[in-house]
């Protein structure tokens, strides 16, 4: 039986670009190497009617924390020198935010899609 739906390719591109870009991948991957050391958390938050967001970017050399706030005009980003100190702030943060009646409806990985 024919497959009228069988893709054969009709560009080699192995051929035609093996080695060309080698430098580049191999940067890549000394890259992701170093992002390795990066902390990335998410929290979404919840109270009422109303949405806030807070997260942590960490990396060995410090921190940046943004609170997104619905009653805020502007998200807020402060930064920090001290990776810990940042991520004690950012714990201390959560758990006010909690004692002040917001639920916390998502603690993790940085949502994509």
């Amino acid at each position: 039986m024919n497959d009228d739906f069988e893709f054969g390719s009709d560009f080699d591109f192995d051929d035609e670009l093996a080695g060309e870009f080698e430098g580049e991948f191999a940067e890549l991957e000394g890259s992701i190497e170093e992002a390795e050391d990066l902390m990335l958390r998410t929290a979404i938050l919840q109270k009422n009617n109303m949405t806030a967001l807070l997260c942590i970017k960490s990396a060995p050399a410090g921190a940046a924390i943004c609170r997104v706030d619905p009653r805020e005009a502007f998200p807020a980003v402060q930064i920090y020198d001290d990776r810990d100190a940042a991520m004690l702030w950012f714990s201390r943060s959560l758990r006010s935010s909690k004692s002040n009646g917001w639920n916390i409806v998502y603690d993790g990985l940085p949502l994509q899609g």
